[in-house]
């Protein structure tokens, strides 16, 4: 068998294995398959993501980053057979290989979406509405994110080679900060073919992305201030990254997603032969035999009504008995090996320990058969179900986990006690539920949301879309307090923020206007002799403002819109009902008459550039208008947001004002004006 030479890219090149190369064994037969990692050039690797590739990224915008992401998503997703193929010296099953590469690239996509619609096409994000500090309004603060200026060190474990990698690399992209990807050495061939396939795609900057295939050296030594480590592995490991000095000294950045305790609660309504009993048993199946029990979101703790225990052993066992487990080329085969020998003797000892305090019920070394492949030779572990009786005097059992096809079922008597039991493991990736009864999820919620990371709720009504207790979703966070980690990844642009700077920026009303592209009231308003509708999006300019006319509101009017539309309440058609009300002084105008009014005086009616008004955002009325007052628009343009190569958004304030200058509604229009 030809051994691989693992490479590294470092500084631009590859990077053969050296001489303190590393091993790497299939974990179907044990022979060393590659070698990798050897001499690292630290410095000149910090040093070019930190010179090229993060001057690349912070000079394209985030609508920039994310079409370039959305390329490579796409150009993996063609390429996507050969890592499955190098993954099945991994121990990973076909479906496993699905759930790696696929929900990796899947969320490669997410990201590039949300950074196309959630993010501005901009280098500077704002965050939240503008701080006013003195009456005039000519002071004001805005909260700003910008692109951290060093550098991601990405630490990755063995059991997601392709996923744990893009998962964190996509919002660091987004976010304009270059990585370099460190993934654990038993599966990094994988994330190697991976990382070779973007870097000959030519959609990266020189120095957004590098590869350490063996160890980092005295990397986490030469970090500052600027860059970020993001690990996924053990709370042991995690603990001693996270204890560097260097890392304490200049607050580097530590965020750690770690291998934890997860529980799956039987509902205390639901009832064997219910289709919520069959989905319990399928989903901890499930968590117990995909990537061989390897997932950090695997179920180790199965917390079952005390009358129920006898049916979910039996249930569950028959279901595991169907399992079969072998070579995964082999057809049929549903379960391959845990990665390495070593990870087989890990998991065996751990079991050996929950079993001081627990039966063994399912499974175990003695029962194991494999198909395909030598039991010995390769990494393989049977599946193995315990059951603790006495939950509450047990210790190791809410300590120790077997990462691998091991879980342990425990009885609870009641809700409260289901709960306090999925606390114990001391903070969880996730827990689920599964019940019908809205009451139970609400509790649960409220007692054990402090100590999870997710709290995943299935039932018969929504499991055909469910995404599973083990499959975090990248749109939510992925982390959890305590063993779990303390940290966050995914999130959506919560996970982009992670890896950007927030900034408190004040100054005048323009200069601010000025540092968002957005326009702030008080800021300098420009008007021009014509309408700002006769004009494309690319002559408008922020600030550009129309004032119309007055026009007083009557009566008749009133009258007449309620008949039209049906909106009769009391405040607008009964004198005596409306001044008995604490915020009318009379009969007064509907809401929405005043903002169809105001679309009339500030509307300019001939065909022209405007093409939609695609909605109105931050709707607020501020003085009611009664009958012989009169009311006037402002109409300022706030925002401009490229969306195509036809047409763009304009984000415009809309001010309402009676007669005697006071504020009456505010509100943002968004339109889409052509080029």
């Amino acid at each position: 068998m030809t051994v691989q030479n693992i490479q590294s890219f470092v500084a631009g090149r590859w990077v053969d294995a050296g001489a303190q190369a590393r091993e790497v064994k299939s974990a179907i037969n044990g022979q060393v398959i590659g070698l990798a990692g050897g001499d690292l050039d630290v410095e000149a690797m910090l040093a070019h993501a930190r010179t090229k590739g993060g001057p690349a990224l912070r000079k394209m915008t985030f609508h920039q980053r994310a079409k370039m992401l959305k390329a490579l998503a796409l150009y993996l997703n063609e390429r996507k057979g050969a890592l499955y193929d190098i993954s099945f010296a991994t121990g990973a099953t076909a479906t496993d290989h699905m759930i790696d590469v696929d929900g990796g690239i899947g969320t490669m996509f997410v990201y590039a979406s949300k950074g196309r619609v959630e993010l501005p096409d901009d280098t500077i994000l704002l965050d939240g509405e503008i701080e006013r500090f003195g009456k005039g309004g000519t002071f004001v603060g805005q909260h700003v994110y910008t692109s951290l200026q060093g550098v991601a060190v990405h630490i990755n474990a063995f059991n997601f080679p392709v996923w744990g990698m893009l998962e964190k690399l996509a919002p660091s992209l987004i976010a304009g900060v270059p990585s370099i990807v460190k993934p654990a050495t038993a599966t990094c061939q994988v994330t190697e073919s991976c990382v070779r396939m973007m870097i000959e795609s030519g959609l990266l900057p020189d120095g957004a992305l590098q590869l350490v295939t063996g160890g980092l050296g005295d990397t986490l030594d030469r970090l500052a201030a600027q860059d970020v480590v993001s690990f996924t592995g053990s709370a042991d490991t995690a603990l001693k990254l996270r204890s560097n000095p260097n890392i304490l000294r200049n607050s580097v950045r530590f965020s750690a997603e770690q291998d934890s305790l997860n529980a799956s609660i039987l509902g205390p309504d639901v009832q064997v032969g219910s289709e919520e009993f069959d989905l319990f048993i399928k989903e901890v199946h499930r968590e117990m035999t995909v990537k061989a029990g390897q997932k950090c979101t695997a179920v180790r703790r199965i917390i079952t009504p005390e009358g129920l225990v006898q049916p979910v052993i039996e249930a569950l066992s028959a279901r595991l008995a169907k399992t079969t487990i072998g070579a995964p080329k082999v057809e049929g085969v549903r379960m391959g090996a845990v990665v390495s020998g070593d990870q087989r003797e890990d998991v065996l000892a751990k079991a050996a320990i929950i079993a001081t305090e627990a039966e063994r019920v399912y499974g175990g070394q003695d029962a194991l058969q494999v198909v395909g492949a030598d039991a010995e030779a390769g990494a393989f572990v049977n599946p193995t179900l315990f059951h603790c009786a006495d939950p509450d005097t047990a210790v190791k059992l809410h300590e120790t986990e077997a990462f691998g096809p091991v879980s342990t079922i425990m009885p609870y008597r009641d809700l409260g006690h289901a709960i306090e039991l999925a606390n114990r493991g001391g903070g969880s990736l996730v827990a689920s539920v599964i019940t019908r009864d809205g009451a139970v999820a609400r509790e649960v919620v409220q007692e054990a949301g402090a100590w999870h990371g997710r709290l995943y709720f299935n039932n018969a009504e929504s499991m055909k879309d469910s995404t599973g207790h083990g499959s975090p979703m990248p749109h939510m966070v992925h982390g959890g307090p305590g063993r779990a980690g303390g940290g966050e990844e995914l999130g959506g642009i919560r996970g982009v923020k992670h890896f950007m700077q927030r900034t408190a920026v004040q100054g005048s009303a323009n200069l601010i206007t000025a540092v968002g592209k957005r326009w702030v009231t008080g800021a300098t308003e420009i008007t021009k002799d014509t309408h700002p509708f006769t004009r494309k999006w690319g002559e408008l300019e922020l600030g550009e403002t129309f004032n119309s006319p007055l026009r007083t509101i009557t009566m008749d009017d009133i009258e007449h819109f309620a008949q039209f539309t049906g909106d009769t309440f009391y405040a607008h058609m009964d004198e005596d009902a409306a001044k008995r009300n604490p915020f009318f002084p009379d009969r007064v105008a509907h809401g929405y008459l005043l903002l169809s009014f105001a679309a009339g005086l500030f509307v300019e009616p001939n065909e022209g550039p405007v093409l939609a008004n695609t909605g109105l955002e931050n709707l607020a009325f501020q003085k009611p208008v009664t009958a012989g007052e009169a009311i006037k628009v402002r109409l300022t343009v706030k925002g401009k947001h490229p969306r195509n190569a036809e047409y763009a958004e304009v984000r415009w304030n809309v001010t309402i004002t009676n007669q005697d200058d006071e504020q009456v509604a505010e509100y943002d229009l968004l339109t889409m004006v052509a080029h």
